[in-house]
């Protein structure tokens, strides 16, 4: 019933050299414990619905995410936005770059995107 976004970047080299192999900082919800180290990534599900059918049961979960990476320089968090949009693109569907901006308190740099992801029950 979750799409397996940590499961699929825990798994990825390329993401675990950026984000942590002993503590991989990609948690879910949109949030992230406090003072947490540089850089790191959020996801939270912002809506989806299963595939519904008239003579059974739903086969299929559809959930829309947005990823959300904060990091200490605007070249490092689109670095983790390219390793994270490289392992998923192969499993589930990029349907929004949403942009880049500054987090007015923190300074932080961030990149945000959304993905489709489709999963079998």
């Amino acid at each position: 019933m979750y799409p397996p976004i940590f499961q699929t970047c825990k798994a990825s080299p390329a993401v675990t050299a950026l984000l942590g192999t002993t503590i991989t900082r990609l948690w879910p919800f949109g949030e992230a414990p406090k003072d947490v180290e540089l850089p790191y990534a959020t996801w939270q599900t912002i809506g989806g619905l299963p595939e519904n059918y008239l003579a059974s049961a739903p086969d299929l979960d559809s959930f829309s995410l947005q990823i959300d990476i904060y990091a200490s320089t605007a070249t490092e968090a689109r670095n983790v936005a390219k390793a994270l949009r490289d392992v998923i693109e192969p499993v589930a569907y990029v349907t929004r770059w949403g942009g880049e901006s500054r987090d007015p308190q923190t300074r932080h740099y961030r990149y945000s995107f959304d993905v489709d992801w489709h999963v079998h029950r």
